[in-house]
């Protein structure tokens, strides 16, 4: 259940960091560049969350599995 938690909130927060970027720089040009920028922006982020989560839980099994 944690790892479900950790992946969620992970790949929110990643989301919404991704969103607001695309946000600003579609809205750089205009209101339906922002809009699309905002999306755009949220799905890359969602998707790095999700591969971010992965690989560290990669990492700690590494770690745990090379402690004596």
């Amino acid at each position: 259940m944690r790892k479900r938690l950790t992946t969620a909130t992970t790949r929110a927060k990643y989301a919404a960091i991704g969103a607001a970027v695309g946000a600003a720089l579609g809205g750089l040009f205009s209101r339906n560049a922002a809009s699309t920028g905002g999306g755009l922006g949220a799905l890359a982020g969602a998707t790095l969350g999700e591969k971010r989560t992965e690989a560290s839980e990669l990492v700690e099994k590494v770690k745990d599995a090379d402690a004596p």
